[in-house]
């Protein structure tokens, strides 16, 4: 509560005394030093200069905040409450202008974004840019050892990809699980079964990523427990390519399947993957000490917000 003496000097001031932010930094600085001249030799002033300061001040306020003698500096009770007051005035100045700058900084700049290939970062990406039309933003696909040596060195300011293995180095933000299922032509004999086992894929022509593929290294792994090795009949690097060639029959794919965007192509279907099931946690991933810019947290922040994957349901690829 402001003491009497104090609210009936702002009413006679107009109801909002005259005080600058250096008038409040020199209050602060006399009630912790008690010594007009230690207080002026912090705040890098003359001693004359601060004390005329305080004076004027006072004067605005119609109070008296110190009461000086030959030895020493004492705070009065009006001065007490000042100070309290003065402090908060000057935290929330600068947190304000804290995050008038911040918002300054993410309205500009430049983000790089490395992600696994087949996960919907671009809705994230187009939703950021309308907020924010000055900022660049790159975005670099790849798998699963793309996505990290991309973070390591630097070259990306976060990543989304495969959360397992990773070094302490990074700090990570899981966003569920994926699992692994299998796209292939509606026409194809396993099509009529409602789930396939991972038994079913021996000899089967499969259309797959390379072996930095995290989809790759959980069923070359698998088939490996199995006792058998998988037909890899075309190994490529970008999903469209993947599924025009099982639309073209060429063979079948292990992939996240509910992940497609509609309409690639309707004659193909997707089942479960099981015995076993494969999956992947998922998650963002970033350098534990690299901070990042204001523009790149502003895009982690809505990524974080907009991408949330869990395991798959039943469904044809494209619905």
């Amino acid at each position: 509560m402001i003491n009497p003496a104090t609210s009936k000097a702002i009413k006679r001031t107009g109801g909002l005394p005259e005080i600058n932010s250096r008038q409040l930094a020199a209050v602060l600085a006399v009630a912790e030093y008690r010594s007009f001249i230690a207080a002026a030799a912090h705040l890098g002033i003359s001693q004359p200069a601060l004390t005329l300061a305080i004076k004027r001040l006072e004067q605005t306020l119609k109070v008296q905040l110190f009461a000086r003698s030959t030895r020493n500096v004492r705070i009065t009770a009006a001065g007490r409450e000042f100070v309290a007051m003065a402090e908060r005035l000057l935290n929330d100045l600068k947190l304000g202008m804290r995050s008038l700058n911040e918002l300054s900084d993410r309205q500009r700049g430049q983000v790089i974004v490395t992600s696994l290939i087949e996960l919907p970062i671009s809705r994230v990406i187009a939703e950021y840019g309308r907020r924010f039309p000055g900022i660049e933003i790159q975005l670099r696909e790849g798998f699963r050892d793309d996505v990290r040596d991309d973070i390591r060195s630097g070259l990306a300011d976060f990543g989304i990809g495969n959360l397992g293995d990773l070094p302490d180095q990074f700090v990570t933000e899981s966003l569920g699980v994926r699992e692994l299922w299998v796209v292939l032509r509606n026409d194809h004999p396993l099509a009529r079964m409602r789930q396939i086992e991972f038994s079913a894929l021996k000899d089967v022509a499969l259309v797959s990523f390379r072996p930095g593929a995290e989809s790759r290294r959980l069923i070359d792994a698998a088939a490996t427990s199995a006792g058998f090795a998988l037909r890899h009949v075309v190994t490529v690097g970008l999903v469209y390519t993947l599924m025009n060639l099982v639309a073209e029959g060429v063979g079948v794919a292990v992939v996240s399947a509910r992940r497609w965007p509609p309409g690639i192509d309707p004659k193909l279907v997707s089942r479960p993957l099981i015995r076993p099931r494969l999956s992947s946690e998922i998650g963002i991933m970033r350098l534990r000490d690299r901070d990042l810019s204001p523009a790149a947290a502003g895009l982690l922040a809505l990524a974080l917000e907009r991408l949330h994957i869990r395991p798959s349901r039943g469904r044809r690829v494209g619905r």
